[in-house]
């Protein structure tokens, strides 16, 4: 039924807008292109999309959607960014000493940090992804959603205890996976 999924997109408005924008943050070259709220209404298109074709079976379910809704919105548009004619990827603003944008050359942007930082980021939350279940519902919850620990227990009607092991090994894991990756130590 659409007006219970745009109930439920309302009802968790709020909290997916303040992920947004917290995660948003880490996201400089994507941050320089796009607004919170326009981040936030794609992965909320999708979130709707999403649930009509799987419907929500319970709250843990509904976190885990919203999280590969927001991740996924996260990486397509890292992946936008910094391809090599994407903006992010051939932009650069020179200041004049008045501090006032300068014209640029396009072909003249340098490949600097803003995107290697992508990359990483793009990375990082592909290496979730591909999490274990378990391990990825905690790290979700806790990275994502910024539920406390004692929260996530009841959703997943676990442990307190329980949930610490995960989330330790969730960033073990992770770690193991970014340090493979960059061929060489990744500190998480």
């Amino acid at each position: 039924d659409s007006s219970v999924r745009g109930e439920l997109l309302n009802l968790t408005q709020e909290r997916l807008l303040r992920l947004t924008s917290k995660m948003k943050q880490n996201f400089r070259g994507v941050g320089r292109w796009e607004q919170t709220e326009d981040v936030y209404q794609n992965a909320a298109m999708r979130l709707y999309q999403a649930i009509h074709e799987c419907p929500v079976q319970d709250l843990k379910h509904y976190y885990r959607l919203a999280a590969l809704q927001i991740r996924r919105e996260l990486l397509d548009m890292c992946r936008h960014y910094r391809g090599p004619m994407g903006q992010g990827a051939n932009h650069a603003t020179q200041m004049k000493s008045d501090s006032r944008p300068a014209a640029v050359d396009v072909q003249a942007a340098p490949q600097g940090a803003e995107s290697t930082d992508m990359s990483a980021w793009s990375e990082f939350h592909q290496a979730v992804e591909e999490l274990p279940q378990a391990e990825r519902d905690v790290f979700e919850m806790t990275w994502y959603h910024d539920l406390k620990q004692d929260e996530i227990a009841k959703v997943l009607d676990v442990s307190t205890r329980t949930v610490k092991r995960l989330w330790r090994s969730a960033r073990l894991l992770l770690h193991e996976s970014l340090s493979d990756q960059a061929g060489q130590s990744v500190q998480f």
